[in-house]
């Protein structure tokens, strides 16, 4: 079983859009979700499609399970067993010495949000910090995809916000 080792961090600034892949569409949503509890998601990301199942988080490390699925299939999912619990983004992929970043552009109700994502073998792996991270929120729930489904950035208070 694979674990999910993984780093994130806000954004700030647009320099890392000079290395950046093109970016494909996202649309990710949960069918189970909370900070104590198992995650169930569906995604469909480009033309591919995808059910992960997650653990519950230990620090920045929990099991992940993820199987690619018919694109139809994922979109049958997103639309009848998800609700409203979905997040649009642009996921780019930005190499840097050896690692790949994962920068995801939210959009609609998450919208001026762009968060950086990074996997790794350990928990102590050392890795690259570019000049465009902004404050790391590994630990803080609200900062992962399945909250911000359910409590959109939109909605969060002014203060919350800042970079």
């Amino acid at each position: 079983m694979k674990m999910e080792i993984e780093r994130k961090f806000r954004v700030v600034g647009d320099e890392w859009r000079v290395i950046a892949d093109a970016g494909l569409r996202c649309e990710q949503g949960y069918i189970l979700s909370g900070p104590d509890q198992i995650t169930v998601r569906v995604r469909r990301i480009g033309d591919k499609g995808f059910l992960t199942l997650k653990g519950v988080a230990e620090g920045i490390s929990r099991p992940e399970l993820e199987y690619e699925v018919p694109v139809a299939e994922a979109e049958y999912m997103l639309e009848n067993f998800c609700a409203d619990q979905i997040v649009s983004k642009t996921r780019f992929l930005v190499g840097i010495g050896g690692f790949t970043w994962e920068i995801d552009e939210f959009l609609g109700q998450n919208q001026g949000l762009v968060l950086a994502e990074i996997e790794l073998e350990s928990e102590d792996q050392v890795f690259p910090v570019p000049d465009w991270l902004g404050e790391d929120v590994s630990f803080d729930f609200r900062y992962t995809n399945a909250s911000l489904a359910a409590h959109p950035f939109a909605e969060w208070k002014n203060s919350s916000k800042s970079s």
